[in-house]
Parts: C-alpha cells; structure tokens; sequence
C-alpha cells in the first residue's frame, strides 16, 4: 500500500476522474493513492471499507445534488476533509461549501497546474477557495444555521431529508428513538423552526447552490 495520502474522488464523470488523478500525481509526486467513485452510495461504501485522508466531491451526482453529498458525508466523518470539485462557480456556492464544512472549493474551469496546486494545499491540511471579488461574502444564513448543529443532529436532519421513520433513524445511529425524539427538539429549537417541513425547508435552501446549469 502506498504510503502516500488515500484520496478518494467522488465524480461520476471518467474524464474528469482521471484529470484529479493526474492532478493529484502532479501534486504529491511521491505517491498517493487514488480510490475512485461514481456515486455518493458507493462513496459511503468505500469510506466505510477503509479510510481515506482527503474525499475531493463532485456536487452534482446521480444518487444526490447541490451540497446534499457534503452534508451527508460531514454527518458520517465530520473530521475527514472533504473538498468540493464543481462546475459551479458562484461567491455564494463557494461561501455555502466553507460554512458547511468544506476544506475547499476546486471548480472544474481550473488548469491541472492550478488543480495540483490546489491539492497539494489541501494535502497539506491546509484550505483553498477561489477568491471572491469584493472580498468575503457573510455566511449563508441557511447554511450557518445548519453548520450550528452537531454531527448526531445533522445525522438525524439528514435522515429526516432522506423521509426515514424515527425508528428508521434510530436503527441507523445506534441510538433510542427517544433520542432521535431529543434531537429533533434541539433541531427545532437551533434552526428557530416549529416542525420537521421548516426545517427541511431551512436544509434544502441550505444545501442548494441555487443553479442547476451545472454540475
């Protein structure tokens, strides 16, 4: 096994796969181990099989959209890194990905220079956003919020998301229904909402990026 970092990239483009790749040769020249996936589901499976140092994530997939995947995967390993590679490029997609958790943002418009020094930032432990013009736009008030709660609660938020019964996200987390139940007041009461339909509401204005041109 290399000794290098394990990077896993979640695209369910080919091409583009193996651009990252290409990049992330470029930028860790000594060695790194790439784990390939086309789906968030078979994200989750590989990232539960064996651990990886860096998820790069691909917005727009077939089995989730916006910043859906990121949201799940932070809920599962909050402190794995997880930098989001899109064809979006807006100051508030970039915002939103930091407020939620992101370690970067890498739109698909960048060179394989400026990738691979992109991922060597990040390899490094370090960020790398696109600069936004004027400066730094305020945090994304929906995501802020989101980005209040805990890993168990974004869990359950999530669950909730996916239309899962409380017995349903139980069995998932390991845990009581009756804590679910707890959860989701303290849901409630963080997001300043009143039932499960605000703050889905609240998540989904959260997890869009606002434009479905692209992925």
């Amino acid at each position: 096994m290399s000794a290098g970092p394990r990077v896993l990239i979640v695209d369910d483009h080919p091409l583009f796969r193996d651009a990252l790749a290409a990049a992330l040769r470029e930028a860790y020249p000594a060695g790194a181990e790439a784990r390939f996936a086309g789906s968030l589901a078979e994200a989750v499976a590989k990232l539960d099989a064996g651990p990886s140092d860096l998820v790069l994530l691909d917005l727009n997939l077939g089995d989730t959209h916006d910043f859906e995947g990121l949201t799940r995967l932070k809920t599962r390993q909050p402190d794995l890194p997880i930098v989001v590679v899109s064809a979006t490029e807006s100051p508030q997609a970039f915002q939103t990905a930091r407020t939620l958790g992101a370690a970067g943002y890498l739109p698909k418009s960048l060179s394989l220079e400026d990738l691979s020094a992109a991922l060597a930032t990040t390899l490094d432990g370090g960020e790398w956003f696109p600069e936004i013009p004027g400066g730094e736009m305020e945090h994304s008030a929906p995501a802020a919020r989101i980005a209040s709660l805990t890993p168990a609660q974004r869990r359950v938020l999530a669950g909730l998301a996916e239309g899962l019964l409380n017995k349903q996200i139980a069995h998932e987390m390991d845990i009581s229904v009756a804590t679910v139940k707890a959860h989701m007041t303290a849901i409630f009461r963080k997001l300043g909402v009143l039932n499960r339909t605000q703050a889905l509401l609240i998540y989904q204005e959260a997890i869009s990026t606002g434009d479905h041109s692209a992925a």
